[in-house]
């Protein structure tokens, strides 16, 4: 949860050319992040210009804002707490000035070994502005250019240190550089501008920008952007012995329109559809879906089952996606006004309804009492992906067992509490062959209790490091 995007441009005739095309990268990944956004921009190395704010994309850049942030390179974040509370503090991107130059970083992701890391460097007299990770991060960055001066040296050392998830996008002395951890856990990619390159955690913000998606950046790996007209350079610091792409994105973060790692989202949800239906068919009237993100699974449910699909719930589209709204009450407020049921489609009707996910049980309860209210004979939930059992110490915000009613209680406990005639959820089988990957490309901790990286009283898989070869 969080998304970034940078550019690269080539010095434009409007100044502000680099702050509206990021303006329009983040407004793109607004399903990444709803709290807050910001965007920093400099000019041939110049400063930095940065504007940053609580609340939505459109909501936070007035055109005048735009015109200030004069630049042809930035980086831009729009923001979901995981470490760090909701506050403007914790608003991305951080600059940090220092002696040699000025540091600005957008983070996606979220440390295992924030705290440790974070007493250490307090301990050395460094003072934080906020609590999050990625203020961590810069200051560990900021000390080892100090120490090494050359930049893939300085990354190289960071990466060693940093235990958990990353993408970044940087800009070092106003140069633009995108960094992804070794195990590949947030997604991140780069496409081809008319007039310059971009970096973004999906290929729609790309899309966005009239631009060209060219490929995912490697796990591992630094890209460094030395100019509109030049091809970045690139060094894979660190190769795992394999992946851990987050299997969460391909359920529910991810807009469907997203290639992660070569593949199309929207087709995995349709497959996973189809193999719900495989698993767990049922004798109904009507398929439909909570929309959006189980919009895609029911069609694949439909065709492969043979029972019509239909639109029952109608959602405001001026309501944001309520799971990662951090307040229990500001949810509930928002599920009564996202979702309105269309009664003369389930009057009298079987129905099934295919979502991405239960995590907490009370939306879906609330969805399956409005659907039985407005005369659904039978009301079937069909769930895209397995209980999820585990917390997420990776990214997405899933902090605690007792906010999972999965963990606690049993397939059929979970169907009495959110009162449907039957539920079935999709197998972790299932699912991974639907991602088309095997499941040791993923990371499945939420799904499983297993992580990719030691996480202290969690059972982990420790996918060894080693050092590769530097790729000029």
């Amino acid at each position: 949860m969080c998304g970034i995007v940078g550019v690269s441009l080539r010095e434009p005739l409007e100044p502000h050319r680099a702050a509206y095309s990021l303006y329009y990268g983040l407004y793109a990944l607004q399903h990444r992040g709803q709290e807050s956004a910001g965007i920093v921009v400099s000019r041939d190395g110049e400063g930095s210009r940065i504007s940053k704010g609580m609340g939505m994309v459109p909501h936070i850049f007035a055109p005048d804002d735009l015109k200030r942030l004069q630049g042809n390179v930035g980086i831009g974040h729009v923001r979901y707490s995981t470490t760090g509370s909701s506050r403007i503090e914790n608003c991305q991107p951080f600059i940090i000035d220092y002696k040699d130059g000025s540091l600005a970083v957008a983070h996606n992701g979220n440390l295992v070994n924030y705290a440790q890391l974070r007493a250490g460097l307090e301990g050395e007299g460094r003072v934080f502005t906020s609590t999050t990770d990625t203020e961590v991060i810069a200051h560990l960055l900021v000390k080892e250019l100090l120490i090494h001066k050359d930049l893939v040296e300085a990354v190289r050392e960071l990466m060693r240190i940093l235990v958990g998830a990353y993408s970044l996008t940087l800009l070092v002395n106003g140069r633009l550089v995108a960094i992804r951890d070794p195990l590949g856990i947030r997604p991140l990619c780069i496409g081809r501008l008319e007039n310059g390159w971009v970096a973004a955690s999906e290929s729609v913000a790309i899309d966005t920008l009239g631009g060209r998606f060219l490929r995912d950046v490697k796990p591992g790996e630094i890209l460094m952007f030395n100019g509109a007209d030049e091809e970045p350079r690139s060094a894979r610091l660190y190769r795992a012995a394999t992946t851990a792409h987050c299997i969460f994105e391909y359920i529910y973060l991810a807009r469907p329109d997203a290639i992660l790692d070569g593949r199309l989202v929207y087709d995995t949800r349709v497959r996973i559809g189809e193999l719900l239906a495989e698993e767990h068919p049922a004798e109904a009237d009507v398929v439909t879906s909570v929309p959006d993100s189980g919009v895609a699974s029911a069609i694949g449910y439909s065709d492969r089952s043979g029972i019509p699909y239909r639109e029952t719930l109608m959602k405001n589209r001026y309501v944001g996606r309520t799971f990662i709204m951090p307040e229990a009450e500001m949810r509930d407020i928002a599920v009564k006004l996202k979702l309105n049921v269309l009664g003369p489609q389930v009057k009298d009707k079987r129905v099934i309804v295919v979502d991405d996910s239960i995590v907490r049980g009370t939306t879906v309860r609330r969805i399956v009492d409005s659907l039985k209210a407005r005369g659904a004979r039978e009301v079937h939930m069909r769930i895209g992906s397995p209980p999820i059992t585990s917390p997420c110490y990776l990214g997405v915000d899933m902090k605690s067992k007792g906010e999972l009613i999965a963990s606690q209680h049993s397939v059929e406990e979970v169907r009495r509490f959110i009162h449907a005639d039957s539920l079935g959820y999709l197998s972790l089988g299932g699912l991974v062959r639907a991602v088309g990957m095997t499941e040791k490309h993923l990371c499945t901790g939420c799904l499983t209790g297993v992580y990719p990286v030691e996480v202290p009283g969690e059972k982990w898989t420790a996918r060894q490091m080693k050092l590769s070869h530097f790729t000029p």
